[in-house]
């Protein structure tokens, strides 16, 4: 079964550190991604705003990384800006690399910036990572765990209004994962376009801030996104239940289909971004994912269209 993942920081993790793609101790290389049949992935250039002098430069030093590592494995992967790229690349026999942001600070809140990194190959763009920047406001910083409620009603600010506007213009995804509910109201409103949530599951089945609450999941189903399972043990799992990881992914998906449709449903696994589990170690474990969901009554073209076929539909819509 073919896999497309829409959200991996695997680059972060080569950046700072002497590892490589082809193969490494990290949870995605390309020896794993093989072994499970990859069709694509998503490669987020992420960094943590609060940390970085200059978070342009450092988002386009780490943009460089991602660059060499595709030099330095062509006949095993190249990146991909188009739908027709990407099934050129499969009937090769090759993986397919779309280069993504998390993280909407590296603009500075400029429309130039954005179209800077469109013209370097980003076709993906988280607004938000966990702290308030020129774009919107995150969930993190406003959840109370004990109400398991919001604590803020604010969204998109003007710039982020028109940084959403210009990435229809140019062909670029928008991502809300980690904004706040509010934000994603406000993406909804400010765009007639799908967009996606790379990687993040049900807030009815993990009362977790970075999961989604019912009423936003219908909403990004009827606009034709897609929401990306995400692997945090984190995000899976309720306090009181203790069932393996894999179950869990099956019961947010299985919530997913009943709210939005099974349309709505593809993966961000957030590997290399999230602490390793066992149940779910690294990108060798889709084909056991891929039996769960058999068994759990999922039919073959449900799962197709979890695996791989939601996402790509998005992707020869929106690519350009």
């Amino acid at each position: 079964m073919k896999v497309i993942d829409m959200h991996c920081d695997t680059i972060m993790r080569i950046f700072n550190s002497t590892e490589h793609l082809a193969k490494n101790n990290f949870q995605i290389d390309l020896e794993k991604m093989k072994q499970a049949d990859y069709l694509l992935q998503n490669f987020a250039i992420f960094l943590d705003k609060e940390a970085e002098e200059s978070p342009y430069q450092t988002a386009k030093d780490m943009i460089d990384c991602f660059y060499q590592e595709m030099e330095n494995n062509p006949a095993l992967i190249r990146p991909v800006t188009t739908y027709e790229e990407i099934i050129n690349n499969q009937q090769q026999q090759i993986l397919s690399a779309l280069l993504t942001m998390e993280e909407g600070a590296p603009l500075e809140g400029k429309i130039e910036n954005l179209e800077e990194f469109y013209q370097l190959g980003v076709r993906m763009l988280t607004l938000t990572w966990n702290y308030p920047n020129e774009l919107g406001f995150p969930n993190a910083l406003y959840w109370n765990p004990d109400t398991q409620r919001l604590a803020t009603q604010q969204g998109l600010t003007q710039t982020g209004i028109n940084i959403v506007q210009a990435m229809n213009e140019l062909g670029m995804i928008i991502d809300v994962s980690h904004g706040s509910d509010q934000l994603v109201t406000d993406v909804l409103t400010h765009t007639n376009q799908p967009f996606v949530a790379s990687h993040s599951n049900t807030r009815a089945h993990g009362a977790h801030f970075r999961n989604l609450p019912d009423h936003l999941i219908k909403k990004i189903a009827a606009r034709g996104g897609v929401i990306g399972l995400n692997f945090s043990a984190d995000f899976l799992q309720n306090s009181q239940q203790n069932q393996h990881l894999i179950e869990r992914l099956v019961v947010h998906a299985a919530h997913m289909k009943k709210v939005g449709g099974i349309e709505v449903i593809g993966f961000g696994s957030d590997f290399d971004g999230i602490p390793i589990h066992h149940e779910l170690p690294d990108a060798t474990i889709f084909p056991t994912i891929e039996v769960a969901f058999q068994k759990a009554g999922f039919t073959s073209t449900e799962i197709e269209k979890i695996f791989y076929q939601n996402v790509l539909r998005l992707y020869k819509e929106l690519l350009r």
